[in-house]
């Protein structure tokens, strides 16, 4: 080859080099820039920097993204356990279930999103309607959660439990004068019951649960004999509910256990109120106790899907149980874990076996009805 061409020869190989060079450089991410997902990111900067197509997303084996609605300090001991254990680390982006939601949808096939984490059988299903969840096999799951507190195509998993319970003042109820949540709605007590919004979806599960077990028209007027028994408009949360009871507002309320167990350890305000309460396990004689769930899926298209799976399971171990027991007053969904003193002073109880799935696809059918029934 003549010494001319060969000169040209290389010189056109190092401008290739050069050139190929130049377009890996810029379209390599900034790894001094990356985006930390446990912190609330601009929703806008994310979609354009967490690609799950992108090496910076796929290939991190360390991490898995949490979207949760859960707000408990406790959860923190969680993820540090975990990350113990693992190497994984958590990081959390937390939010009410509808927020959490809409920011998956504008994220889309870009969300960082592994997993993403309700607190109630309803918000569960708004996002299975909405196709969020990508179904999981495990037989660890399926061994250490029942049947009915898992959604039976994988799509979702129970974490903990609370029980819908009724209270009811002690110097001014007796006993045996109710047994079930259908006795909520008898004459007697006209004027005489508490319980929060129509719009609260503990009550939308309750009265879903209800219609499961009676049909829609019973279940109507059920709900209606429930409103014409009100103390009052329907106003506060599940705790404002016993603490008008104590105040004489009324003589009985609905509330979540949980709830009732911070009370024994709260303000001396609340620890007055709560001790002038009975607890009753309603439907102890038939299908026994409504109990709702927090709990989580992994996402459609996770970029750390095995790892929101790992940290799925590492959720149903005894010590994980044992923290979301002990921490936030919850039941474990696992036998093997202990509910904490102050669920355990209450007793143990029968629960409704209808699976959670089942009243959390019945929510919005729930609401209308209760609108119907002017339960506000």
């Amino acid at each position: 080859m003549p010494m001319e061409r060969l000169n040209m020869f290389r010189t056109m190989l190092l401008g290739l080099v050069l050139i190929f060079g130049g377009v890996m450089a810029c379209s390599t991410p900034d790894a001094s820039q990356p985006e930390t997902p446990g912190t609330e990111a601009d929703p806008a900067s994310a979609e354009a920097s967490t690609d799950p197509s992108s090496d910076a997303v796929v290939a991190d084996a360390g991490v898995v993204n949490v979207y949760s609605a859960r707000h408990y300090d406790v959860d923190d001991e969680l993820y540090t356990l975990f990350k113990a254990q693992t190497g994984i680390d958590v990081n959390i982006i937390e939010g009410d279930s509808a927020s959490l939601l809409e920011r998956l949808r504008r994220e889309g096939e870009q969300s960082p999103a592994d997993l993403f984490v309700a607190v109630d059988a309803g918000r569960l299903h708004q996002a299975e309607l909405e196709g969020i969840f990508d179904p999981v096999q495990s037989d660890t799951l399926n061994e250490r959660i029942p049947e009915s507190l898992r959604h039976p195509e994988g799509l979702w998993f129970g974490l903990t439990k609370r029980a819908r319970v009724i209270v009811f003042a002690k110097d001014r109820v007796q006993a045996d004068e109710l047994a079930s949540y259908e006795d909520l709605a008898d004459p007697k007590w006209k004027g005489r019951v508490l319980i929060r919004s129509s719009s609260n979806v503990y009550n939308q599960s309750l009265v879903g649960s209800i219609i499961a077990a009676h049909g829609e028209e019973e279940a109507e007027t059920w709900c209606r004999g429930l409103v014409a028994n009100m103390a009052r408009k329907p106003q506060g949360g599940d705790r404002d509910q016993v603490r008008a009871v104590a105040a004489g507002e009324g003589d009985v309320a609905v509330a979540n256990s949980y709830y009732l167990a911070h009370m024994m350890s709260g303000s001396p305000e609340d620890q007055e109120a709560i001790s002038k309460m009975s607890v009753l396990f309603p439907n102890q004689s038939d299908r026994g106790t409504h109990v709702n769930i927090s709990g989580a899926g992994v996402v459609k298209g996770a970029p750390n899907r095995d790892n929101a799976i790992k940290f799925l399971e590492f959720l149903t171990s005894d010590a994980a149980q044992q923290i979301f027991a002990g921490g936030n007053k919850e039941y474990p969904v696992v036998t093997s874990a202990e509910p904490a003193p102050e669920l355990a002073a209450f007793g143990s109880f029968k629960e409704d076996p209808v699976n959670a799935s089942v009243f959390g696809a019945g929510n919005q059918q729930a609401l209308m009805l209760m609108d119907r029934c002017g339960w506000r």
